[in-house]
């Protein structure tokens, strides 16, 4: 286990590192001008030059890379109209718009992002996992096609479609709930849950269909296994066998698209915090854009495939812990 182990550590530090460059590639060596971006408008060519050179791009490509990648791992100073500023590592750059450090305004966002992901996720691990057992428990029948058509619908209707129902059905017509305004779980933890509980249900319908699914083909195909004929044969309850033998076979490949899940999430799930109106960060890439806020856009996606590749390795751990074959491979 720690041969593999060191082994995915070892594989993600060299996936992060080509991110890097293809972010940097992307962003800063892509036709444009970051330092136009960076004083704005109204500059005139001097002050243009002079921003250039405060951000070192008159300075060669390998050399700004270099910059580049010191700046997340030890920090970096930064010229500003009020004198040299040091953003502490890891540093993801000054915001154009605000004169902030894009880590600042990560961090500020996260808890926003966080609770939503992980709510959401309970709640389509509840339904998904719990309608693909049924489904597999009640196959062939018509408990099997109603869960079947409502993975399909699902799977088919847009988060803002969902999300905009929850609102005018629970908030506008039937007044249960309040519209969703972010509370921080430590000011009211219950005023928290409220506020969230729209978003998580907009997202939770979404992703528990193919959860539905996976589970029921992962079930379905751990029944036709010889030994779970075996254990038929020797007249063990169908429902014994699905919740004790066959769910067990289908637990890793739910866990590892969970891992997955959970770190796009974590990236910011730009459609539904833009609805609800959320202050997360797929918010803040959401306004980054508008504005051509460079270090803003460049921070959340490096902190957004950072999330997806930490995920992965832990998809892995869970996938190994569950399954040993898989650490031996």
């Amino acid at each position: 286990m720690t041969g593999y182990l060191l082994r995915r550590a070892l594989g993600a530090l060299v996936v992060l590192l080509a991110l890097s460059v293809l972010v940097y590639a992307l962003f800063y060596l892509a036709p444009g001008d970051p330092a136009r971006l960076a004083c704005g408008p109204r500059c005139n060519p001097e002050q243009i030059a002079q921003v250039r050179d405060q951000l070192g791009l008159n300075d060669p490509v390998h050399v700004q890379y270099a910059h580049f990648l010191q700046s997340l791992v030890a920090g970096h100073d930064y010229s500003t109209g009020t004198g040299v500023q040091h953003c502490a590592a890891p540093c993801l750059g000054r915001s154009y718009q605000n004169d902030l450090p894009v880590t600042d305004l990560i961090v500020q966002r996260l808890p926003a992002t966080v609770s939503l992901a992980l709510g959401a996720m309970v709640l389509w691990l509840l339904l998904g996992v719990g309608a693909g057992l049924l489904s597999s428990l009640r196959r062939g029948g018509i408990t099997e096609r109603l869960v079947t058509w409502l993975v399909l619908a699902g799977t088919a209707t847009p988060v803002f479609i969902t999300g905009l129902m929850l609102l005018m059905v629970f908030c506008a017509q039937l007044e249960w709930l309040p519209f969703p305004s972010y509370v921080p779980l430590t000011e009211d933890p219950e005023q928290w849950a409220w506020n969230l509980l729209l978003p998580w249900l907009a997202l939770a319908l979404l992703e528990s269909a193919k959860y539905a699914r996976l589970t029921r083909s992962s079930v379905l195909e751990a029944l036709a296994e010889d030994h779970i004929r075996t254990f038929r044969a020797y007249g063990v309850s169908e429902r014994s066998l699905v919740l004790r033998h066959a769910l067990r076979a289908a637990l890793p490949p739910v866990i590892a698209l969970t891992a997955v899940d959970l770190g796009t999430m974590l990236g910011g799930a730009m459609l539904t915090e833009t609805l609800f109106g959320l202050p997360g960060i797929g918010q803040l890439i959401v306004q980054a854009t508008r504005t051509v806020d460079l270090p803003v856009v460049v921070g959340v996606v490096l902190v957004t495939g950072a999330a997806v590749v930490l995920a992965n390795i832990l998809a892995d751990v869970l996938h190994a812990v569950t399954d040993r074959r898989a650490a031996l491979r």
